[in-house]
């Protein structure tokens, strides 16, 4: 069954989801969007360095949306403000990535890849380490759920609770920079963003509770990644950007019906 390309796509596409969804619900109540566009993008400087120092592209992107992360975590606890960090780090480390895969000397790297996503090239290792790594944060997840939840919620009521809002941000953190460094073969740098938000974005009228917020996401996620994939072979279009206008498209709707569930519940 995994030779066929088509069902490696659509495998890969519904690991992404299934670990963004959840993932996203937290990147939308703390307000993180642009945290998680920082770290997708460094990714592409983990990218251009694992193929110079001919490493696993996996534990590049890896250890540089790590690195990005916890960067940003450290400097914003000494004054420095939010916004200008993701700014200056965000950019210098998409230019540093771009200019570092330029002179790489005998190889051919297809940016657009990269940028874009290349889902129909998905191998069975890379199969492997998209499961291994969507398994991780889920797990990661369901461990901390309570804690993550009470440290987003209020900060205050978790340190009184004996939680520590920090340890849990950088919980985050992780589970954040394993998203980016798996999801880089599906959608690509420049559109993990969209894949983690929009999905949860979406879910957020239908639903009463946190819980369920993170399962309608993950399966609007999975139908995004399984449409896209569908769209694209029947349209012939870039995959990864297809599967992000039908996730798109969910938002839509949901925003369309917002009024309406909101007046009904109002009723109710």
């Amino acid at each position: 069954m995994l030779d066929d390309f088509l069902v490696r796509a659509a495998l890969a596409g519904l690991g992404v989801a299934l670990a963004a969804g959840p993932l996203g619900c937290f990147v939308v109540w703390r307000r993180m969007a642009y945290f998680g566009d920082a770290t997708a993008h460094a990714s592409l400087l983990g990218v251009a360095l694992a193929l110079s120092f001919s490493v696993s592209v996996f534990a590049g992107a890896l250890a540089v949306a790590l690195v990005m992360a916890l960067s940003v975590t450290l400097l914003q606890s000494r004054g420095y403000a939010m916004d200008t960090l993701l700014g200056v780090l965000a950019h210098a480390a998409l230019a540093i990535g771009l200019v570092v895969a330029a002179s790489l000397q005998g190889l051919r790297l297809d940016l657009m890849a990269f940028l874009f996503g290349d889902i129909l090239s998905v191998g069975r290792v890379d199969l492997a380490v998209i499961w291994a790594g969507a398994a991780a944060v889920l797990g990661l997840l369901i461990w901390r759920w309570d804690r993550l939840l009470t440290a987003t919620v209020d900060p205050d009521l978790a340190c009184s609770a004996g939680i520590d809002p920090r340890r849990e941000q950088l919980v985050l953190t992780l589970a954040l920079a394993i998203v980016v460094a798996v999801a880089i073969k599906v959608v690509g740098a420049l559109l993990i963003t969209a894949l983690l938000i929009i999905p949860a974005a979406a879910a957020r009228p239908f639903v009463r509770t946190p819980e369920a917020m993170a399962v309608l996401a993950a399966l609007l996620g999975a139908v995004s990644a399984l449409g896209g994939l569908r769209a694209s072979y029947l349209w012939d279009t870039p995959t990864g950007p297809t599967i992000v206008t039908v996730a798109a498209g969910f938002f839509a709707a949901s925003a369309l019906a917002r009024p309406v569930l909101d007046a009904a519940r109002r009723g109710a």
